[in-house]
């Protein structure tokens, strides 16, 4: 038997509610898809574990490969656009179908570009959906629902707190990232690191190497560089 259509307007009573239901629209939002350079990336990383031998040679070295949850590693253009693209969407995605409240900070922010801290979260919360949609069961996925994206936005929310709004402010850090980049704190600091190399050279802390004693046919040991049996 089969089961009667809703009546046509049903989703207008519905919108009025204040409820999601919008006609012609699936009830979940597919995860975006990155762009044809990040999916080679992905697929050269792949092949660089997982390849022949052949292919490994080809790659080369693959800690040089671009990573794309490390956005410091996408130098090619293209690709380091493409990234800030799908990561566009992916914030877009994440407060579509996972903020319901956005008071309180609770959606991403469109200013993320202008938060460092956001970019590489971002960048590596992307990367583990991405790779728990891949996989071959859910227990990936689960993961990024109970811990992954729960702990991303509970430090968003710590690091933003009330400070942002729609004038954005400036960053509050600013005097205090200052003061540590300045040139007294920087030879400050650089003293302190030439005293602990100092003082790795002094003879009171010098450790001295211990021997290795060599286990002879009768039980003894001997020491190979005095000869000595013990």
């Amino acid at each position: 038997m089969s089961r009667p259509a809703p009546p046509q307007h049903w989703w207008k009573r519905n919108v009025m509610a204040g409820e999601r239901l919008i006609p012609g629209r699936p009830l979940v939002a597919d995860f975006p898809t990155p762009g044809t350079r990040i999916q080679k990336a992905y697929h050269d990383l792949w092949d660089a574990q997982n390849g022949s031998e052949e292919r490994k040679k080809k790659l080369g070295n693959p800690a040089n490969l671009p990573r794309p949850w490390d956005p410091t590693t996408c130098l090619e253009r293209g690709l380091r656009w493409e990234l800030w693209l799908w990561l566009d969407q992916v914030v877009e995605w994440v407060n579509s179908e996972y903020v319901w409240e956005a008071t309180g900070g609770g959606c991403i922010p469109d200013c993320w570009p202008r938060h460092p801290h956001l970019v590489h979260e971002l960048a590596v919360l992307a990367d583990q959906r991405r790779k728990a949609g891949h996989a071959p069961t859910s227990d990936l996925l689960e993961n990024w629902h109970r811990y992954v994206l729960p702990g991303f936005m509970d430090r968003m929310r710590q690091r933003l707190k009330q400070s942002r709004d729609d004038d954005h402010q400036p960053w509050p850090a600013r005097s205090r990232h200052a003061r540590l980049t300045s040139e007294q704190a920087s030879a400050l600091r650089l003293r302190a690191f030439e005293s602990d190399l100092v003082a790795l050279t002094h003879d009171d802390l010098v450790q001295p190497a211990r021997r290795q004693l060599t286990l002879l046919d009768g039980g003894d040991l001997i020491d190979p560089d005095t000869g000595e049996v013990r």
